[in-house]
């Protein structure tokens, strides 16, 4: 349990940037970096040293400072952005493509089977519409998570 700890704390580290978690490359739950252990322990000790921690984070800030001045201009991290979009994206895009075509149909869209689930989830009274009140009840629950926990009741008071 302790090895599980400080490798979330490791994993946790090695994705802190001076930009931030915009640069950030897909990783546990899209977030953080998506490398191994080894990666980061350089000189291959079985610990991962605050030098070996600090190259990290230099080598992946400097991957995105592309005119290498030290800083993060707007495009930079918008280009990163951009770049961390399109694979998620075409990853997508593979998972549901299930005629190989290369795009998505509504027809492939449809089969997640989301909407259905989310009609019943939504018609709470199971009456088999959705009324006004059920409406709004579950658009004030999806603002609430928006804010990261924050529920309907106190965005309202």
């Amino acid at each position: 349990m302790t090895q599980v700890r400080v490798l979330a704390a490791v994993f946790a580290a090695a994705g802190v940037l001076a930009a931030g978690a915009v640069i950030a490359k897909p990783g546990f739950g899209g977030f953080g970096p998506k490398m191994q252990f080894e990666d980061i322990d350089t000189d291959g000790n079985g610990e991962i040293s605050q030098a070996e921690m600090q190259a990290q984070k230099s080598a992946r800030f400097k991957s995105v400072d592309a005119n290498g001045d030290g800083k993060l201009s707007p495009e930079e991290m918008q280009a990163m952005a951009q770049s961390r979009m399109a694979d998620r994206v075409q990853k997508r895009i593979e998972h549901l493509d299930t005629d190989g075509d290369g795009a998505l149909s509504e027809s492939e869209l449809s089969n997640l089977g989301r909407h259905g689930d989310m009609f019943k989830r939504l018609d709470g009274d199971e009456s088999g519409g959705i009324s006004k009140e059920e409406f709004e009840q579950a658009r004030a629950q999806r603002a609430g998570k928006r804010r990261w926990g924050q529920n309907s009741e106190t965005e309202q008071n």
